[in-house]
């Protein structure tokens, strides 16, 4: 991977002022922006929050990541002057995004009603943590508390103590910067369609109650059913091996057989608890403890090697190291490398999705605060003097 500048993508030709701070807003503005979209990143002088959470302040792995490839300027928003430049910036926007507590972008000045007034064809995109009303609306929100609200750390529960347990990823932030890009995409859709643009709502809550439905929320779905709920939460699917850990998915009855046969027990395979999908749902505590047991004893590759030959679902557990150096990850060219000033050498992965007619451009570096305040100034009519005067009176930086 190189740092080549982002010529191209799906996206080229759309405009976006990224407002947001964190992970959700910035990482669903960087989707968009390895995407080809062209995204000016509007600091305040301290910057984003994220270039402080690390050991090199002004550039963290995690900032990098949400944050590459965009232009950087650093605006005081309480004086009338930086006030002026974000209004230029909005008034040729196709995009603009916050994820200010609610109510904030309307005592700047910047509400949705405001910018859709100065630009009907924007695609104005507000995140917030819960919502714009309601009891928790003034709380203060991390990703933990939106697991702890939205009932994943209950699914996530200790089988044994029930204790709940949070998922060790900002999952939370980084679902909504998906559900936010794709939101955002299909506004711009619409607005291709209609000719207008819209305020688009997204809250982490709404987010993560969505994203758990299918499953999480399955027991919960029929009206009535709420007592069976506790004992149908989805289990953990990790069993320990003599030499690591494995996952398996033996749903179907051939994938039961198959697992029997490589765990050297044949004899569970017409086991009337064990015998159909339904009997194995049902008995599934005793069914994970005997598979459990039974693959202790077993070595990784060998009982790996018995399954994919029978077409079980199956995979090692991998370490975050040992996923870098995975074959598939690397058939996949999935992990390069950059320079990235303040850090150095550094590994990004590139974009998910590849578009074969508009392809992406690789991950480039993120930007110093600041870094593109001029010719950002420039490129809305600026004058060299003005932006001196500008930079003088601490308007910009």
């Amino acid at each position: 991977m190189s740092e080549t500048n982002n010529t191209g993508g799906p996206m080229a030709g759309v405009k976006i002022v990224d407002l947001t701070s964190v992970i959700s807003g910035p990482g669903a503005m960087g989707i968009l922006c390895d995407q080809g979209a062209e995204v000016i990143k509007v600091e305040p002088f301290r910057g984003d929050i994220m270039r402080s959470r690390g050991e090199t302040p002004g550039f963290t792995p995690g900032f990098v990541s949400c944050n590459r490839g965009k232009k950087s300027i650093a605006l005081d928003l309480k004086k009338p002057e930086a006030k002026e430049i974000l209004w230029r910036l909005i008034d040729t926007a196709d995009v603009l995004a916050q994820n200010f507590r609610p109510g904030v972008a309307e005592r700047l000045g910047f509400s949705a009603a405001q910018a859709l007034d100065r630009n009907p064809r924007l695609v104005y995109l507000s995140i917030s943590g819960v919502g714009e009303t309601g009891p928790y609306v003034n709380k203060r929100v991390y990703d933990p508390v939106v697991q702890a609200l939205c009932g994943i750390a209950e699914i996530q529960a200790d089988p044994n103590s029930g204790r709940p347990r949070m998922i060790r990823t900002l999952v939370a932030d980084k679902t909504t910067a998906i559900y936010a890009a794709q939101a955002v995409t299909a506004a711009l859709f619409s607005r291709a369609q209609t000719g207008k643009g819209q305020h688009v709502r997204l809250s982490m809550l709404d987010t993560m109650v969505s994203y758990i439905w299918p499953e999480g929320m399955a027991p919960y779905s029929v009206v009535g059913d709420e007592d069976k709920a506790k004992a149908n939460t989805p289990h953990d699917m990790i069993f320990p091996t003599s030499d690591g850990y494995v996952t398996i998915g033996a749903v179907s009855d051939a994938e039961w057989r198959a697992l029997c046969q490589a765990m050297n027990r044949p004899e569970l395979i017409d086991d009337p608890r064990f015998a159909t999908p339904g009997a194995r749902n049902t008995n599934r505590q005793e069914r994970m403890e005997v598979v459990e047991e039974a693959l202790r004893t077993l070595s990784t590759r060998a009982l790996l090697d018995v399954l994919e030959a029978a077409d079980v679902p199956c995979a090692p557990v991998l370490t975050r190291r040992q996923m870098l150096e995975d074959a598939q990850v690397a058939a996949n060219d999935l992990v390069g490398e950059i320079d990235q000033p303040g850090l150095g050498r550094i590994r990004q992965a590139r974009a998910a999705a590849r578009f074969d007619a508009t392809p992406c451009a690789t991950p480039r570096t993120a930007p110093a605060l600041g870094e593109h305040s001029d010719p950002i100034l420039e490129h809305l009519g600026f004058s060299r003097d003005d932006i001196a005067g500008l930079r003088a009176a601490d308007v910009v930086r």
